[in-house]
């Protein structure tokens, strides 16, 4: 790379990357922005038909694809998403974990075993996908890119019942850090995207022009000083840069994805 060529920076043509929660509202952005930039893709979800449909978008925009229909629950389905790369595509490059869930919930009225669902999607399955990438491209030796996702409610708290929720993202940034140091001399980075409220199924009502809609989004936007919420085409820079060379000297950072949310 040279300065009078900075765009090769973030090229990632023929890079492998995996794809935790393919069929969710990141990991379909993750997917479709990795297989516009030249990528082979490894997706994973656990709804078949919705990994099927993000899938062949890939597939149109030119991108080899392997669908595993799987969640990373365990040690051994993570060990396996690592293997479908290894075996389809020759190498892992890049792993994207955008699998992972909420409940929400008053303290007094949530089950220890919701609780303990969240942190398990969230974290342990985070650990665990780190894990085996790390395994791999450790052994390929010429380093690599893992991204995580955490929100800004790793580092803010939230009155709605968020007491998981924001525990597990305060974790999934711990991990970050910390595993940002240990792989630092390996030249695997380790980062996470932190995004605040962006357009998705689950916050698609949030956009709407209804009175309930439009008092909680005024209530929240006073708090952004862009003075909107976020759309999916907000996290395809953060990721490609996370994802690409560009990000070499990079690692265990949290990238806020919220318009100046946490700023203030």
């Amino acid at each position: 790379m040279s300065l009078h060529d900075p765009l090769s920076m973030f090229d990632v043509k023929g890079k492998v990357a995996l794809i935790t929660g393919a069929s969710g509202a990141f990991g379909m952005v993750a997917a479709r922005v990795l297989a516009g930039a030249g990528c082979s893709l490894v997706l994973a979800a656990g709804k078949a038909a919705e990994l099927a449909a993000i899938a062949q978008q890939c597939r149109e925009d030119g991108a080899a694809v392997v669908e595993v229909n799987a969640r990373p629950d365990s040690e051994d389905n993570c060990t396996a998403l690592v293997r479908a790369a290894v075996e389809n595509f020759g190498r892992l490059d890049i792993l994207v974990v955008a699998s992972g869930m909420n409940k929400v919930a008053k303290i007094e009225d949530m089950a220890p075993e919701a609780f303990l669902s969240v942190i398990d999607a969230n974290v342990t399955q985070s650990w665990l996908l780190a894990r085996a990438a790390t395994r791999q491209m450790k052994a390929q030796g010429d380093g690599g890119k893992i991204v995580l996702v955490s929100s800004a409610r790793g580092l803010l708290g939230h009155p709605a019942g968020y007491t998981a929720y924001c525990a597990s993202k305060a974790a999934v940034d711990g991990i970050t850090k910390a595993l940002g140091c240990e792989l630092g001399p390996t030249g695997i980075t380790v980062n996470a995207i932190a995004p605040t409220v962006f357009r998705s199924p689950l916050t698609a009502w949030m956009f709407e022009e209804t009175e309930n809609a439009q008092t909680v989004r005024n209530g929240f936007l006073t708090r952004v000083p862009k003075g909107r919420l976020g759309e999916p085409e907000d996290l395809a820079g953060p990721l490609l840069f996370l994802a690409s060379k560009a990000s070499d000297f990079y690692t265990g950072h949290i990238l806020y994805a919220d318009g100046g949310y946490t700023a203030g």
